[in-house]
């Protein structure tokens, strides 16, 4: 009667679990892809937008684009564009329903470690509905948050269910499940942890919470040696996955140089990050998509007083660990899982974000939820519970609003922080677009006025310039660009369109080319050089051949669905002489601009017909 009982609490919390979690997120449905990594991962992604071919299956697993090697989250996004294109909508719900089922593999997981349903459906609600979650669950892009810690739970799921089977049978809590189990759940742990790992490194910290959860609940008896001895399958995976993503991470850029950070000022600002997330966690306000560093000079008084309140926290923990275990559980979950993002070694130019909280804050939760069930008067213990949840979902309800699309994302983190120049160069490009270049300059201006030496917004503000026609002002911008960072592959390739618009098309070749030395199968750069190649008649800057090579490239790189793409080919063709071709390639692209309801490219592709059926290139006058 009382497992009947149980199952049917286990059931109607879960239902409970998925409603709330229903109501306070689904308003994600009507949300927009925004302009900051969407468009690297969704929306401009040509590789994901192929959808699930060998192809794609073959890139997912050997890209490092967006600095990270995780296949599965590239695969994640290529079916969701294959069932929904380029309606975010569909991306977003996918997002949520990660997220619900996460907080139910929470909440399942934990009750069976401890038999205790009502702190473990606390633990699970205060996860599905803290604000510091918003940005893991309504921001595109960090699908593989959700996916990873899926895989991170069913991890945790496979590892309680291994150590139950490895109990005696005398002493089993449960009925056994035959002689091999143990070796079947085992191999379960592996795999799953293994398949976490391709969705994002996250996960490199397992087997350390393994650990914990043996001390707490697990209660394992095993000494500490044999414990660790049968985790090093894990810990060699976490390792090799950890140098994978650091040389991944730096060969992207993202690993910022130690001479640009020292690590004095790292390790000052863990300090103050550590602390800070346990204040949003209890006082979530003035919450950004990003957070700048701090100043320096200040940052050293603070992180002293973060220093000291860490340790005297670790201390009270350490002074209460055998009576109440799960302190101790709880703490070191939450220091040791931050680890790899807290920023030690700096990956990307933020202090800290609220997404790198998604799985830390479930062991301070743990304490809360535990800590509440120890109180002597259950009804302040639930109304206290009740009216935690209730705010919390008010106030992720409203915080959720910011995300809806780009500039309410932008403006909310330019109100809330200071001296923001990643709000200030991401508003720009939605500015442009919805009141014209002036408010685009301004942000890009305010940007390098606070970060002079960031590219980004240098670049962006010499893309508006040429939109103006202010080349010269352009070249100047860029410039400056390639001189404080001269590999800057995103640089040289708007130089050599700046050039080209002034007519210097020697230079502009010289700059297309070398975008492409630094990223070769960069399309953009790559269409714009065999153009230049391709329509420059005949001078020292004409080169059919090598145009059609490039045009080719792009071409099957986009698997020949681009009609600007197959113009380009078309006109390195009939460059070449090859008439035939040229126009067999020009009538494929006026199909696809049909298709597309491309009027204004197809007129001018149809007007290039003519030239080639008589038997005369496409020559660009300058």
């Amino acid at each position: 009667m009382d497992k009947i009982s149980d199952k049917n609490r286990s059931f109607l919390i879960s239902l409970a679990l998925i409603l709330i979690t229903l109501i306070v997120f689904y308003q994600v449905r009507g949300f927009s892809f925004v302009n900051i990594d969407d468009s690297v991962y969704v929306s401009k992604n040509l590789n994901i937008q192929a959808g699930i071919t060998l192809k794609s299956f073959k890139w997912a697993f050997t890209a490092t684009a967006a600095g990270n090697w995780h296949p599965l989250t590239w695969l994640s996004h290529t079916l969701d564009w294959q069932m929904f294109g380029n309606n975010p909508a569909g991306h977003h719900i996918v997002n949520l329903v990660f997220h619900i089922v996460n907080t139910l593999l929470l909440f399942l997981v934990l009750k069976k470690m401890t038999n205790a349903i009502w702190p473990s459906a606390f633990v699970a609600a205060l996860f599905a509905l803290h604000p510091l979650h918003i940005e893991s669950v309504a921001w595109v892009s960090e699908r593989k948050d959700v996916l990873s810690t899926f895989f991170w739970l069913l991890t945790m799921w496979a590892y309680v269910r291994y150590c139950l089977a490895a109990v005696p049978a005398a002493a089993k809590r449960t009925p056994g499940t035959g002689p091999g189990a143990k070796h079947y759940y085992y191999l379960l742990v592996i795999v799953f942890f293994a398949l976490g790992l391709m969705a994002k490194p996250m996960l490199v910290t397992l087997p350390f919470v393994f650990l914990l959860l043996d001390y707490w609940p697990l209660g394992r008896t095993q000494t500490l040696y044999r414990l660790i001895l049968e985790k090093i399958p894990f810990f060699v995976l976490s390792i090799a996955s950890g140098i994978v993503t650091f040389l991944v991470q730096r060969g992207g850029g993202a690993v910022a140089e130690f001479a640009g950070l020292g690590l004095k000022f790292r390790i000052c600002n863990v300090l103050i990050s550590y602390v800070k997330y346990i204040g949003k966690m209890f006082w979530p306000t003035n919450l950004a998509f990003f957070y700048p560093y701090p100043v320096q000079n200040a940052s050293i008084f603070y992180a002293v007083i973060s220093a000291i309140f860490l340790l005297a926290v670790t201390i009270f923990v350490l002074r209460f660990a055998k009576s109440h275990r799960y302190l101790f559980t709880g703490w070191f979950w939450y220091l040791g899982t931050l680890v790899p993002v807290i920023g030690l070694v700096q990956v990307g130019e933020q202090a800290m974000a609220d997404r790198y909280s998604y799985i830390s804050l479930t062991g301070l939760f743990i304490i809360i939820a535990w800590g509440l069930a120890e109180l002597r008067n259950k009804k302040a213990a639930l109304v206290l519970s009740v009216l935690i949840i209730s705010a919390m979902s008010i106030c992720t309800s409203f915080e959720l609003r910011y995300w809806r699309n780009s500039l309410s994302l932008f403006q909310r983190a330019l109100d809330v922080t200071k001296n923001n120049y990643m709000a200030h160069f991401c508003i720009a490009e939605p500015l442009l677009a919805a009141n014209g270049p002036d408010e685009a300059i301004y942000h890009y201006r305010s940007a390098l006025q606070i970060k002079p030496t960031y590219i980004k917004a240098r670049i962006g503000l010499a893309i508006v310039l040429l939109s103006l026609g202010r080349d010269n002002e352009a070249v100047k911008c860029l410039d400056e660009a390639l001189r404080i960072k001269p590999d800057s592959a995103e640089a040289h390739a708007n130089m050599g369109r700046a050039l080209a618009r002034q007519g210097n098309t020697d230079r502009a070749i010289q700059h297309f080319e070398e975008a492409l030395r630094l990223e070769p199968d960069w399309i953009d750069p790559m269409n714009s050089l065999a153009w230049l190649l391709a329509t420059s008649g005949k001078t020292a800057a004409g080169n059919p051949g090598k145009a059609i090579k490039l045009a080719l490239r792009a071409c099957e790189l986009t698997d020949y669905n681009s009609p600007e793409l197959l113009d380009t080919l078309a006109v390195s063709y009939a460059a070449a002489g090859d008439f035939g071709k040229a126009i067999e390639t020009t009538e494929k692209a006026i199909e696809l601009c049909q298709s597309g309801k491309q009027e204004t490219l197809k007129k001018e592709i149809e007007s290039r017909v003519v030239l080639f059926k008589a038997g005369k290139p496409y020559i660009e006058t300058k």
